[in-house]
């Protein structure tokens, strides 16, 4: 799938004249809990010739190639993606620590991972991870059982809410790494590695009945991060002119 993937980029990069910078792999794969029958979720920043930003007019600055059951491609302008990155928009921050690349031939992602502590802003992340947890928690309550992906999808975003809480920085993208960030209780831990192994050895529609023990852990912290926002303040940074060189840099580099 690799090979396909990468195949459907460069034809991509001929089809539209532009140059890709940075492309991996987002959704459960990148997550680390795939299921045999997951989909593949490439996400890719790009850019354009220097002429084409030489205009007043509004421009697509996004790609997409069509969807269908196992794969799923697309990608953002790097203007885009560097006024993303001033607003610590956490999907494209976890790009930038995905375990699967696909091509990274600039400099642009190690230069945005070196300028993280400088962007990344506790308050909003967590406020988006909190979303997730929440629309998704209220999903599986309206059910007796529970589809094994769905724990996972309100898992992950709290444990990110804990890592950044304990932490102050963005919470890497893979699931085992948040999980053994944290002092969980014993019980819990078991119950969540029974279902991951489940989950990855499973199929996206397999069902468990609901565990208490979980629920109650789901519900319990998405109270308490809830409460938490409303005790904390939004910090920013005052000089976004580094993310400006940076754009300009790039150009110059690629052209």
């Amino acid at each position: 799938m690799r090979d396909i993937i990468l195949s459907k980029l460069n034809e991509m990069e001929k089809e539209n004249n532009i140059k890709i910078l940075y492309a991996v792999e987002s959704g459960s794969r990148g997550w680390g809990f795939a299921s045999k029958d997951s989909d593949y979720d490439a996400r890719f920043i790009y850019i354009r010739p220097i002429d084409w930003y030489l205009s007043i007019d509004e421009k697509k600055d996004y790609l997409e190639y069509p969807i269908d059951e196992l794969l799923d491609i697309n990608g953002w302008d790097l203007k885009k993606a560097l006024q993303l990155y001033k607003k610590s928009n956490p999907p494209l921050l976890e790009w930038l620590s995905s375990p699967i690349v696909y091509m990274e031939n600039y400099s642009l992602a190690q230069k945005m991972r070196d300028l993280l502590p400088d962007f990344f802003s506790a308050v909003p992340t967590i406020y988006h991870y909190l979303h997730i947890a929440r629309n998704k928690y209220q999903e599986i309550m309206s059910t007796d059982q529970v589809k094994i992906k769905r724990y996972f999808y309100i898992l992950r975003p709290l444990l990110a809410c804990m890592w950044i809480e304990k932490n102050n920085t963005m919470p890497p993208m893979e699931f085992v790494k948040l999980m053994t960030d944290q002092v969980l209780d014993g019980a819990l831990i078991n119950e969540i590695e029974k279902l991951l192994n489940k989950k990855t050895s499973g199929l996206e529609i397999d069902i468990e009945p609901k565990s208490p023990l979980l629920i109650e852990f789901l519900r319990s912290k998405i109270s308490y991060y809830e409460n938490h926002l409303k005790s904390v303040k939004k910090t920013n940074v005052s000089d976004y002119s580094i993310l400006n060189t940076l754009f300009q840099e790039t150009l110059k580099e690629v052209w």
